[in-house]
């Protein structure tokens, strides 16, 4: 099969479009044709080698983390998915490889994809949509009435969580360019602060939660917006041990990322707030709930552009640079 193959960490230069032995479907598996692909942050990292420590892959390896696509072969064991069904997924971590003609998944990892998208809108979610209700839902259990801020509003994670949040019953509260106000407002956020022009640590108090996309200063100011009590969950911030404890890294692993995380967690302390540091996970089931509200109406996809499979690696610079509006799909059939 055709696939975008890793052959050494670094940048695009290590990546090739090219042949890979079609992958084989153990009892519990769903084979999935793909139709779409989409690129996230996540495959820069991973490309770049900055995981390692935790996701020491085996080069080289396909690349991509989420994709939608139409079932073709299930495994002996398999009872929630047949040949024909239309589905979308974040494969587990192990096996990631969405930038490719075909895919194995535990069938667990799987979902039937929202009924009203595109197969290029059903890609661009399971990712971005995992991360928000993971943060939002399962951890921080928000509730309606509430008030959340949701860094980088206009970005793939935090187009997808103001939608979840306004659906919540929460106010949200973002930051964003000031060429993408009006757009993030129409999403749903309440309170759009310019990071150009304020210092939304200034400006807003008494916050719930946070949901951090974007670590450094902008996490450390995050803690003064919270009340006590307020949690700050981060996808760009410094690992913690418990991260590394239920991820089944090693005891040093766990002393390294406790330390990283030690200044954090420090000042989370004296700020009366927690902080934790959040690595999405794969669940069908938690897609399947996300499929229901988007039938509904509550959240659309966003996506700002579809890039062919040839140039997948032109997806990947594309997002490198930082200025995409929601997700960048590839279209792979």
């Amino acid at each position: 099969m055709k696939a975008i193959v890793l052959d050494r960490y670094g940048s695009n230069d290590g990546v090739r479009f090219g042949e890979t032995p079609d992958p084989e479907v153990d009892p519990g598996d769903v084979l999935v044709q793909i139709h779409a692909a989409s690129v996230n942050p996540l495959d820069l990292k991973i490309r770049e080698g900055k995981l390692k420590p935790v996701l020491p892959y085996r080069l080289p390896i396909v690349l991509g983390n989420d994709l939608a696509g139409v079932v073709v072969k299930v495994g002996r064991d398999v009872r929630r998915f047949q040949p024909g069904d239309e589905v979308y997924a974040r494969p587990d971590q192990g096996r990631i490889g969405a930038f490719a003609e075909l895919i194995a998944m535990r069938e667990d990892d799987v979902a039937l994809a929202p009924r009203e998208l595109t197969m290029e809108e059903a890609a661009s979610i399971p990712l971005v949509g995992l991360t928000a209700w993971q943060a939002l839902v399962e951890r921080a259990n928000l509730q309606a009435g509430q008030k959340v801020l949701i860094h980088a509003g206009s970005g793939g994670v935090g187009t997808f969580a103001i939608q979840l949040a306004k659906h919540l019953g929460a106010t949200v509260a973002t930051t964003t360019s000031t060429a993408n106000i009006d757009w993030v407002q129409r999403l749903g956020a309440d309170i759009v602060i310019d990071y150009k022009k304020e210092d939304f640590a200034a400006v807003l108090r008494d916050y719930d939660l946070v949901l951090d996309t974007l670590g450094g200063d902008t996490l450390a100011n995050s803690l003064r917006v919270l009340k006590p009590g307020g949690k700050v969950i981060s996808v760009a911030g410094p690992p913690d041990h418990t991260f590394a404890k239920e991820a089944g890294l090693n005891w040093i692993v766990q002393q390294v990322m406790r330390l990283l995380s030690f200044r954090i967690r420090r000042n989370a302390k004296r700020h009366h707030v927690t902080y934790s540091f959040l690595f999405m996970k794969s669940s069908g089931d938690q897609l399947h709930q996300l499929a229901s509200i988007i039938d509904s109406g509550a959240i659309r996809p966003v996506v700002d552009r579809i890039f062919p499979f040839e140039q997948t690696k032109e997806a990947l610079a594309y997002v490198d640079q930082g200025r995409a509006k929601g997700k960048v799909v590839v279209k792979v059939r």
